[in-house]
């Protein structure tokens, strides 16, 4: 192979370096929760797109430590298409500043894509989370790209029986509640070919 094709490889995520293993602590954004964090190695990569797959579009829940630290500060946290509208008590119960929210919702998926896109990429968005019906790979990519221009962490809420499908996503995860709290299995990890998995209780 050429270099060229090399680059471009490395561009698509498809390829990468040892040397690139390790993320800087500026690279990475802790969840808050210590056992996921040290199952990804510190924290969710930044600039990146993150793919949560479970039953009936679960998984904020592991958010919600992350997400109320990153309210206290001057970006937005936006929501797409949600599949119900958000709880605001629960929210504010975890710590959240609800003034920090951007809502959107009932759109079309072409617009709520749209608007996904320019969030990811605005640079004044810290998180954009997102619940899709359908996704092409062409469509996953150009939100990973915008998510690395605007260095914004995209969170992409989507049902198990979408883990057939490819995805040039940087982290994917399986979410499940258990007895006690929850089981996190990271499935693909950037620079990373060993699955991990991690039960979080809170109970």
């Amino acid at each position: 192979m050429t270099n060229r094709v090399f680059k471009q490889l490395m561009q698509q995520g498809v390829l990468w370096r040892g040397s690139d293993v390790a993320l800087k602590d500026h690279q990475i954004e802790k969840s808050d929760w210590e056992e996921f964090d040290s199952c990804l190695g510190g924290g969710l990569p930044r600039a990146s797109l993150v793919e949560i797959f479970s039953n009936n579009y679960q998984g904020i829940s592991l958010l919600l430590p992350m997400l109320a630290r990153l309210s206290q500060k001057s970006n937005w946290l936006t929501f797409i298409n949600p599949p119900y509208l958000p709880f605001a008590p629960g929210l504010s119960s975890s710590g959240i500043d609800l003034k920090k929210i951007l809502l959107i919702h009932n759109t079309e998926l072409s617009q709520g894509l749209w608007a996904a896109e320019q969030a990811l990429k605005s640079s004044v968005c810290s998180v954009v989370l997102m619940w899709p019906k359908k996704l092409r790979v062409v469509q996953i990519r150009r939100l990973q790209l915008a998510a690395e221009k605007g260095d914004c962490i995209g969170i992409l809420f989507r049902p198990m029986h979408d883990l057939k499908f490819s995805s040039p996503s940087a982290l994917r995860i399986k979410f499940l509640f258990t007895p006690l709290g929850f089981n996190v299995e990271v499935l693909k990890q950037r620079a990373s070919w060993k699955k991990k998995s991690c039960n979080i209780n809170y109970i």
